[in-house]
């Protein structure tokens, strides 16, 4: 599968990839998973945003790296999201990598910290993330709070 990749600060999309950007966090995060809450808030604008792009030109997933001690002390990763034509295909693994590797170059040293879906635990744990907590509810999902520390982000790291 290969993938266009593009990092990009909010400002700086042009309006139609926009558009798709938020269209499939709102029909993944707001309609698909019957959760009705604001998904953009004041974590996107200070963000980097991260798309996937097929070939065709498709949006197979997309995801917002939060700068460190605006959510939490430590950069964050959010809004992952993988189209659904592209689940199943190594899609979300290949997104977290393209990400953490971003990550690793923007903020040496420092680990990551994410609030996840609590059914996707075994799926962030495959990149090093580690549970820090028990489950609570966000919005009518259960989460759980992960962690890879700084060490487990080196292998990350650019050569």
């Amino acid at each position: 599968m290969h993938i266009t990749w593009t990092w990009r600060a909010l400002a700086d999309f042009d309006a139609l990839t926009l558009f798709d950007y938020l269209r499939l966090r709102q029909d993944v995060f707001v309609v698909e998973q019957t959760c009705a809450y604001p998904d953009m808030d004041d974590y996107d604008a200070p963000s980097l945003h991260l798309t996937g792009h097929d070939d065709a030109g498709r949006l197979l997933g997309c995801l917002r790296l939060v700068p460190p001690g605006l959510k939490y002390a430590e950069p964050s990763l959010g809004r992952v999201v993988i189209a659904p034509v592209a689940r199943g295909t190594g899609m979300g693994h290949l997104l977290i990598a393209e990400a953490l590797r971003q990550a690793a170059a923007r903020y040496p040293g420092q680990g990551q910290r994410i609030g996840a879906q609590a059914h996707l635990e075994r799926f962030y744990g495959r990149h090093g993330f580690i549970r820090t907590g028990d489950e609570y509810d966000e919005d009518g999902i259960a989460h759980i709070d992960m962690v890879i520390d700084a060490a487990a982000m080196a292998r990350y790291a650019p050569a």
